[in-house]
């Protein structure tokens, strides 16, 4: 299904959620407007490793990041294996891979409609206007 974000459409895998269109969009539109932090939505993961990283992107907390080689080491797995699952998340937003950035903190690819820059202008928008973690995104 497609949903609209910050005037971008964004496509998600609504098999992969246990939760009508409605509810997920509604639940998509509390996130852009800032009155939602974590989306209440149950995740089919996949039995592969693109579940098991997104099972690790899922554990991002809002506003924070993690690098690609963070994940890598955790699933002990390399940041190149990270990067291209992070790419098939069926579900993003929902299971936030914009919140996976590069060692140097650079942002390396979006599967999103606005590609890197809708990247930032989710980061940004999570940032909650906090200077030090904004400038890291400009």
């Amino acid at each position: 299904m497609r949903v609209e974000l910050d005037g971008t459409g964004l496509e998600l895998d609504e098999s992969y959620l246990d939760a009508d269109e409605e509810t997920i969009r509604a639940q998509v539109r509390e996130y852009e407007r800032g009155d939602r932090t974590a989306f209440d939505l149950s995740v089919a993961y996949p039995d592969s490793f693109t579940g098991r990283v997104m099972r690790a992107m899922s554990e991002i907390p809002y506003g924070e990041t993690r690098t690609y080689g963070e994940l890598a080491a955790a699933l002990e797995t390399s940041p190149v294996a990270v990067g291209q699952a992070c790419g098939r998340n069926p579900v993003p937003l929902v299971v936030p891979c914009h919140r996976v950035v590069g060692a140097d903190g650079s942002l390396v690819g979006f599967s999103g409609e606005g590609g890197v820059e809708q990247k930032r202008r989710l980061l940004a928008a999570e940032a909650s206007g906090r200077q030090t973690e904004l400038a890291a995104f400009e």
